[in-house]
């Protein structure tokens, strides 16, 4: 008679399943290796994107503006349009620095002719990260 003697597939599928597990681990380790990494501070792209950010989002929002109501817009689709047009372009001058630009919110609000123009924004490199909140420029077309 002959007898089946199951202890090596058992030890094999142990052994897989502390290979996979292993390699779960090891996988988990490496994603998140890096977020404890403390910031550098000799890194300063951030600060000179955010000095650029600040030098031009008034002009930028203005000039484009005028352009539009020049060219027959309304005041309010010409100062949203304006607004959008140069987020989305500072956004793209920040990716061009290796430096990630977020506006969560950009609010257009007219008070007779004069516009504010605020947006929440996060400027974040890999090395540090600034958070501007009501960033602002003032449109007056009186």
């Amino acid at each position: 008679m002959r007898q089946t003697d199951e202890s090596g597939q058992m030890l094999l599928a142990t052994g897989i399943i502390l290979m996979l597990s292993l390699l779960t681990m090891a996988w988990f380790g490496v994603s998140v290796a890096s977020l404890g990494d403390p910031y550098d501070i000799g890194s300063d792209e951030v600060l000179q994107v955010t000095d650029v950010y600040s030098e031009v989002w008034q002009p930028l929002i203005e000039n484009r503006s005028s352009s539009l109501i020049t060219d027959g817009g309304d005041w309010q689709e010409a100062v949203d349009a304006a607004a959008n047009s140069t987020s989305a372009d500072l956004m793209r001058h920040g990716e061009h620095r290796g430096v990630e630009i977020i506006i969560n919110e950009i609010v257009v609000t007219n008070n007779s002719g004069v516009f504010t123009v605020t947006s929440e924004v996060g400027i974040a490199d890999r090395h540090s990260r600034l958070q501007i909140i009501a960033f602002e420029a003032e449109i007056d077309f009186n």
